[in-house]
């Protein structure tokens, strides 16, 4: 099993915003072979920003990465600029081999 994981920095006060953006997004994931779940996940606040990470499980590597050059990740990613305004930064990717 293979886990991808996006960390997202989201400004204060834009925790429903980006929430609702997640809502409202067709992700295509269950058309991809290899797609196992996905959850949104929120995390602690600091003075500049509430934590997020997107939490998908894959069959395997080869299955994650195949999603990536699908014509799927295309579709769901096609937006994903359209609210810069309420990161800070960069979504920061982390993928994990399920080894337990």
């Amino acid at each position: 099993m293979y886990i991808a994981m996006n960390r997202f920095k989201i400004k204060l006060g834009c925790e429903q915003d980006f929430v609702e953006i997640w809502k409202g997004r067709d992700t295509f994931l269950k058309e991809v072979p290899g797609f196992k779940s996905f959850h949104l996940l929120q995390g602690a606040s600091n003075e500049e920003y509430t934590l997020f990470s997107s939490h998908a499980t894959w069959e395997s590597r080869e299955a994650f990465e195949g999603w990536t050059k699908s014509e799927a990740f295309r579709k769901a990613h096609a937006n994903a600029g359209a609210r810069r305004d309420i990161y800070l930064g960069p979504p920061q990717l982390e993928c994990f081999e399920v080894v337990l």
